[in-house]
C-alpha cells in the first residue's frame, strides 16, 4: 500500500472526477492538514477539511518539503524537484505531468513567481 491520495479519485494514479486527462498524475500536499490531494477542490470537498483555512507551503521557504506526489510510481518531490529543468517529468519514472497546472500553482504554493 502506498501514500494516501485524499480526494474524489477515479482511479489509482491520482486522477479525480475534477482532473482526469492521461497527464493528470500528482497529487498536492496541503501544509494545513499534511496530507496528499488530487485537487484544489478535493480538498475544498473533502469533509475532513472543513473548518479550517488552507495554508500553502512557500516554495522558498519550505523548499526542502516534499509537497508533490507522483501517481505514478509514488515518488515524493520537493518543488524544485517538480518543476525540475522545465520538462515536468517524474525523475523516477519519466511520466509527464500536466503542464497546466502551472496556472493552479497559486491555490497549493505561495512564493510563486510565474
Amino acid at each position: 500500500m502506498g501514500i494516501q491520495v485524499h480526494g474524489q479519485l477515479i482511479d489509482d494514479q491520482s486522477r479525480c472526477v475534477h482532473w482526469h486527462s492521461v497527464l493528470d498524475v500528482v497529487a498536492l500536499r496541503f501544509k494545513c492538514c499534511d496530507r496528499y490531494y488530487a485537487c484544489f477542490s478535493c480538498h475544498e470537498e473533502d469533509l475532513e477539511s472543513r473548518g479550517h483555512s488552507v495554508r500553502r507551503y512557500h516554495v522558498k521557504r519550505d523548499r526542502l518539503a516534499k509537497v508533490v506526489l507522483c501517481g505514478v510510481c509514488q515518488l515524493e518531490m520537493t518543488f524544485d524537484e517538480y518543476v525540475g529543468a522545465g520538462d515536468l517529468r517524474c525523475p523516477s519514472c519519466g511520466v509527464q505531468f500536466n503542464p497546466g497546472c502551472k496556472l493552479h500553482y497559486s491555490l497549493y504554493f505561495d512564493g510563486i513567481d510565474i
